[in-house]
């Protein structure tokens, strides 16, 4: 593990909701052993050499440089070294971090695929709102990390940019794994997430539930939907950490989560019960507002079934 990445300090009595022993390890079991990046690094240098960057592209494919999505790999993932980036413009901009649409092809191939590309802003940006609950729990292996970001020392900000980018990318591969819907998290290089597209083969992306008017029978099929996700997250001992109608998108009539950077131990953080509840009380009342069933929209009956399913009562 590098000096930069962290993990969570937990009693053994309460790592038990962590891992299983089968369970992967995405963040480090998606990485290239030293020999087959050298491998690849070279194989991009002669690429580079003998056929110069296609017209139009931007990039070569970053794909190995830095951790990688989890296995099963999706069918339609690019994986060569030849393969090209192509900045396609921003999807959406955020405080703490940038979403640009970025279309990846192996030239010659007739293979192309869509990526949504999530950079985080650095230390010239604004700072990280309500950054200090959600790093509880949380533990650097450098005292002199944890002064800079206490501190709030320019790299103490740069090293919390990056550590909500391994944060999430983490949370993706670890909930993707076990089936949560949530985008496939293809590769993490520094503080940029090469992710699965949510949208149509002409960029559009998929829309939040927030710019939904639901009703009847499909709000009742996204809340169940919505439910059986948190079911899922909470047993791994997670949660959202800042769920709203803004953090769900729509996808075929199949509701994804996004946005995980703050996603929350709920074990290992003492303030992560109370994270949890606050979710459960944000997306109930999205819901409940749209005419979601008052025996559906039960917040402190979702929470004490998802503290449960975490373990925690």
């Amino acid at each position: 593990m590098r000096e930069h990445d962290f993990d969570f300090d937990l009693p053994a009595k309460r790592r038990k909701r962590r891992f299983d022993d089968d369970e992967p390890r995405p963040t480090r079991g998606g990485r290239l052993t030293e020999e087959a990046r050298g491998l690849l690094a070279q194989a991009r240098a002669d690429a580079m050499e003998t056929d110069p960057l296609p017209d139009g592209a931007d990039r070569w494919s970053t794909w190995g440089d830095g951790d990688l999505g989890p296995e099963p790999r999706p069918e339609w993932l690019i994986t060569e070294a030849a393969a090209v980036d192509h900045e396609l413009g921003p999807v959406k901009t955020g405080k703490e971090a940038d979403v640009f649409l970025l279309r990846r092809s192996l030239p010659g191939s007739g293979r192309t695929t869509l990526l949504a590309a999530k950079r985080y802003r650095s230390n010239e940006h604004r700072m990280f709102h309500r950054d200090a609950g959600y790093l509880e729990g949380r533990r650097m292996r450098k005292s002199r990390e944890m002064r800079a970001i206490a501190t709030r020392t320019t790299f103490g900000r740069n090293l919390i940019a990056e550590q909500w980018a391994v944060a999430e990318f983490s949370a993706l591969s670890q909930l993707w794994t076990a089936g949560v819907p949530v985008p496939y998290p293809v590769q993490r290089t520094g503080t940029e997430l090469l992710l699965e597209f949510l949208g149509d083969a002409d960029g559009a992306a998929a829309p939040r539930l927030a710019q939904l008017r639901p009703v009847g029978a499909q709000l009742r099929e996204l809340w169940y939907q919505l439910v059986e996700a948190l079911r899922a997250m909470a047993s791994k001992g997670l949660a959202h950490g800042d769920l709203s109608a803004y953090n769900l998108l729509v996808h075929d009539d199949r509701l994804v989560l996004i946005d995980l950077p703050q996603v929350v131990d709920v074990v290992a953080n003492p303030r992560g019960p109370e994270f949890l509840a606050r979710d459960v009380r944000n997306i109930t009342s999205w819901f409940a507002g749209k005419g979601l069933p008052v025996e559906l929209a039960d917040a402190d009956g979702l929470t004490e079934e998802l503290l449960a399913e975490a373990g925690m009562t």
